[in-house]
């Protein structure tokens, strides 16, 4: 069964939503501390946080919130946003996340992305895969690499990576329905991968239509802010270990 996996995203403390990450398109939903706390509420498990302001200024900026929702919470966190030196990702796992995403080093500096998966190993390393046009997008979706997806996960998984969040930038925060057929080719190709999508989910249908294709998990945030999903109704209809 599909992993169920809500986001909070963070600008200024603030729980926002952009549109295909564009910072001009922001809508703010209120307090990340008190969202998280419903989503445990509701029998979530797992959180998805992303440090949008660490994100813009290329290194962790809002540590001090994490702290407060894994404090506050028994949720698994998985952070993301700005995580870009071996400090960065020191003060994330000290502030209590489980996992991190890390996507633009990925890219820059693969090196060092290895020698991470090596020192906290590839179940607290999660691969951020941000695709814009069949290439991975960086800092923050403000500058498209050269690196197309596929050859990109490749490189990763023979690395041993295990965990990949998705993202299609041109869905992200549409509410116009995810890009099942970018996963379904990704999972034709790496089958063991614990894929999370991401992007564009808006119903309930959304989220069974992908459970259909074999992906794995999914982030999903703005449908929830809209009053597009029913959470409670939501985890009964998917029933999951994990959600």
């Amino acid at each position: 069964m599909i992993e169920l996996i809500p986001a909070i995203d963070i600008i200024n403390g603030q729980c926002v939503r952009l549109t295909k990450g564009d910072y001009d398109q922001k809508t703010v939903y209120g307090d990340p501390i008190e969202m998280a706390r419903e989503f445990e509420r509701l029998g979530f498990r797992r959180l998805h946080v992303v440090d949008l302001d660490g994100a813009r200024s290329r290194h962790i900026v809002n540590v001090e919130m994490l702290k407060a929702i894994t404090t506050e919470t028994q949720l698994v966190v998985d952070f993301g946003g700005g995580l870009k030196t071996d400090d960065d990702i020191g003060r994330a796992f000290e502030a209590g996340a489980s996992m991190v995403t890390v996507g633009s080093v990925a890219v820059t500096q693969p090196e060092l992305t290895a020698q991470w998966l090596r020192k906290y190993g590839p179940e607290r390393i999660i691969l951020g895969a941000d695709v814009r046009q069949g290439r991975i997008s960086i800092n923050g979706w403000k500058e498209d690499s050269a690196e197309e997806l596929l050859p990109f996960l490749q490189k990763y998984v023979d690395l041993g990576v295990r965990n990949v969040l998705c993202t299609e930038i041109s869905k992200d925060g549409t509410l116009q329905g995810p890009a099942t057929q970018l996963y379904k080719k990704v999972m034709a190709a790496y089958p063991t991968l614990h894929l999370i999508a991401s992007g564009g989910v808006s119903s309930e249908a959304d989220i069974a239509g992908l459970q259909a294709a074999g992906i794995p998990a999914v982030v999903f945030g703005k449908a929830i802010y809209e009053g597009r999903i029913d959470l409670a109704e939501l985890i009964k209809t998917v029933t999951s270990d994990n959600h």
